[in-house]
């Protein structure tokens, strides 16, 4: 008589590589602003949360600022705040930037890694308002995510746009609200983890690994799109775009 043999105790996934130690707790960090020049323009909502490994927000702190100037119409347009509803509803300016500082500081220091799309822009504009109120400016944040950076190494040539929202659709993670700080940071990290988990065993496994490998994966972006640009005609041959990473 033949025997039935049993169907295998585990499916395809068995030997998946295990995703990287660093997605499976993250802080994530957002902000909205009057503009897009780090050195002059003023936070105007922002966003620090931790997530676990499913993706759940664990801890969560959200602001509004008084920027203290007028926000551009062009800026309200992405972001939907005016200045008549910040003056109004926002908290003081420094008071803001110092608690923002804080929560990043704290999750640094429990050893959590912070994602942030687009990195430099984040906390660079940070560091110059901690530096317009006479906050201790956080100056070498560390470690870093960015799901940007991350996403341009390992599919360099998709077609189409790297905005967070294009790329929260490419990795089936929902963005409820572009453009509002909790739900942009929120999808930015689980956007990190949906990249941890495709390509799993390529990235380092190390938290501090990753951070070093974009400091020069940024880098090299910034130089090719450099040449790119030269090339069309959107910059002269003798100008080049920053690629310091996470912070300019």
């Amino acid at each position: 008589m033949s025997q039935v043999l049993p169907e295998p105790l585990f499916g395809d996934d068995f030997f998946a590589p295990a995703a990287p130690r660093w997605s499976t707790t993250l802080g994530v960090f957002d902000l909205e602003t009057t503009g897009v020049d780090v050195e002059t323009d003023r936070i105007v909502t922002a966003h620090v949360g931790v997530l676990d490994a499913s993706g759940t927000v664990t801890r969560q702190r959200s602001w509004m600022a008084d920027p203290g100037v007028d926000i551009p119409e062009g800026a309200t347009a992405v972001h939907g705040i005016t200045t008549a509803f910040a003056r109004a509803n926002g908290l003081p300016s420094p008071q803001v930037v110092a608690e923002i500082v804080t929560e990043l500081r704290a999750i640094f220091a429990a050893g959590i890694p912070v994602v942030a799309y687009n990195a430099p822009y984040d906390f660079s504009l940070l560091k110059y308002e901690s530096l317009r109120h006479g906050i201790e400016p956080i100056l070498a944040p560390s470690p870093v995510i960015d799901p940007l950076v991350v996403d341009k190494t390992f599919d360099r040539y998709r077609r189409g746009k790297r905005t967070l929202d294009a790329v929260a659709a490419h990795y089936d993670v929902l963005l409820e609200a572009a453009h509002t700080a909790a739900d942009d940071a929120i999808a930015a990290g689980r956007v990190a983890q949906a990249i941890a988990a495709r390509y799993a065993d390529r990235l380092p496994f190390s938290e501090h690994e990753l951070h070093t490998r974009q400091i020069s994966w940024a880098r090299a972006q910034a130089e090719s799109l450099t040449e790119y640009f030269i090339k069309v005609g959107r910059l002269e041959p003798t100008e080049t775009l920053d690629g310091a990473w996470p912070i300019r």
